[in-house]
């Protein structure tokens, strides 16, 4: 296959193509990258990017534009001159200083990779993992850059140095409020049960080891030419031999699950039988049949795993599911107080006056300081996608998402058994979308959690008293745990419609308090 050359300055090396036969050199070190270097190869990309219907890469046009607008404000001249065009070299850069990375184009730049990464597509991941390799050459301890760089190179199919970036990200954090732990346990458990499942399939054939040294399309091609003949017996051995050959050669991780998926639908259409060369289905309860099941269940293990890490207790210490009609009868009649994750609330005083509510509500990444922000939770409302505070006590959780296969899985890896009673079913899983049907035509930002809790709580209307605390929608800035507020302010959410929402219903407003009832 023919490779386009690349636009990335001192990048041209990762175009290199990969050796066919032995394995593929490692990932897992970080290329030394500079920031002008990066800076280029942004502008070359946003200058590639056409409006479209990939939200996603429209997303990314955004960052990228977000990015370049940003460093041009750092590198513009005195209002007297006249405006530099866009990254040209400075003197000091041209006497051959290097650009530094400060803390005004961090969260830019890391908004690039993560969007990147979301598009993921191939020229994008490699731009996503350019962005961390540029982090990481100037900030060797960004904790936000080695979980990029992890989650690029999963996409990228390269596991075992996803999990080594991953535990760099763990080695540097007290709080695990993505569930990386959870990730890499999956991912070595799923390594595991992929290795058992070609092991088992290269003592069935052991003479397909001596196919395991040619071209993997060329005996994959071979094998299928012999299943159409219908001479399994023989297309057996080339298949196998092309799947140890992908194993053997660092092939990524998603090329050798399909190929894994292929050959045991092949064994199934031939009868699931090793070492025959039937092709009408074997009768149940025969021992091939049997043995095709077992390489069947270690296939669904190793994916399984992949997906949802270990779940050491299924019924999450006996959790039980609440839906729409419960949770209001459990709301019903009761004094609400929703606290906002706000320096308004961080730096006051209210925490007893909070306390003195029936019911609690917080959200998120929410840091409690007892003086200002109270003691008590009874709910929280978190989104699915990170799982800080996950761990905390509370009567009940309601995680919010708008995807409902995110949602699950998110549930799966980050539920903590035994740390809530109640947790919202599917019917509380996207309240404003789902449950008042407004659709992105009429509100076309995507709700935060906050406001997900509020327009709930507005629309089942039984609670006497329904309390704001410290809702200045950011003014303030954010009062958030420790790792959290690493985390920009997400530019998803659209503020300023979320506030006029509550304005139009407030009974009362002052400093601290908004009260809708």
């Amino acid at each position: 296959m023919t490779k386009a050359r690349t636009r990335w300055p001192r990048q041209r090396d990762a175009e290199a193509p990969l050796p066919s036969e032995g394995p593929a050199p490692s990932l897992a070190a970080v290329r030394p990258t500079e920031l002008e270097t990066c800076l280029r190869a942004c502008a070359a990309h946003s200058g590639k990017l056409v409006a479209g219907l990939d939200r996603r890469r429209t997303a990314l046009a955004e960052a990228l534009r977000n990015l370049l607008a940003t460093h041009a404000a750092m590198e513009r001249p005195p209002a007297a001159a006249a405006p530099a065009p866009l990254l040209r070299r400075t003197a000091k850069e041209a006497s051959g200083a290097a650009l530094i990375l400060g803390d005004r184009l961090m969260d830019p730049l890391l908004a690039v990779g993560n969007k990147a990464l979301d598009c993921g597509y191939e020229d994008e991941l490699k731009l996503a993992a350019l962005v961390a390799d540029t982090v990481l050459t100037q900030r060797t301890r960004s904790r936000a850059a080695w979980r990029l760089r992890a989650r690029v190179l999963e996409a990228m199919g390269a596991e075992a140095d996803a999990v080594e970036a991953y535990e760099r990200y763990l080695a540097l954090t007290d709080d695990d409020g993505f569930g990386i732990a959870a990730r890499t346990a999956g991912l070595r458990a799923g390594a595991e049960r992929q290795g058992e499942l070609l092991r088992m399939l290269e003592r069935d054939r052991p003479e397909a080891a001596g196919f395991a040294g040619g071209p993997v399309t060329d005996t994959w091609a071979e094998g299928l030419a012999l299943h159409a003949r219908g001479d399994w017996n023989r297309a057996r051995s080339r298949l196998i031999g092309a799947l140890l050959a992908q194993d053997r050669s660092g092939a990524p991780v998603p090329e050798i699950q399909e190929a894994l998926a292929h050959y045991l639908g092949l064994a199934l259409e031939a009868g699931g039988a090793p070492g025959s060369g039937a092709t009408a289905p074997t009768a149940p309860g025969n021992g091939d049949a049997a043995h095709l099941t077992e390489l069947i269940a270690l296939y669904a293990a190793q994916r399984r795993s992949r997906m949802r890490g270990p779940v050491a207790d299924p019924t999450f210490g006996g959790v039980e599911w609440i839906t729409l009609g419960e949770f209001r009868n459990q709301i019903a009649g009761k004094s609400i107080c929703l606290i906002a994750n706000s320096q308004r609330v961080g730096t006051g005083s209210l925490g007893a006056e909070i306390d003195a509510y029936d019911l609690v509500v917080r959200f998120n990444s929410y840091r409690i300081d007892p003086a200002a922000t109270g003691s008590r939770t009874d709910i929280h409302a978190s989104i699915h996608k990170h799982g800080f505070n996950w761990d905390q006590q509370v009567h009940t959780r309601l995680v919010f998402g708008g995807l409902a296969g995110d949602w699950k899985q998110s549930l799966r890896t980050r539920l903590v058994p035994g740390a809530q009673r109640y947790l919202g079913d599917e019917s509380l899983r996207w309240p404003l979308r789902d449950i008042g049907k407004v659709t992105a035509d009429v509100w076309p930002s995507i709700p935060t959690s906050g406001f997900n809790m509020l327009w709930l709580l507005d629309h089942l209307d039984v609670s006497p008293r329904l309390d704001l605390i410290g809702f200045d929608f950011y003014e303030s800035g954010a009062y958030r745990l420790p790792a959290a507020m690493k985390m920009p302010i997400t530019s998803v959410h659209e503020y300023t419609s979320e506030k006029a929402w509550v304005m139009e219903r407030a009974q009362s407003v002052t400093d601290t308090r908004i009260r809708l009832r």
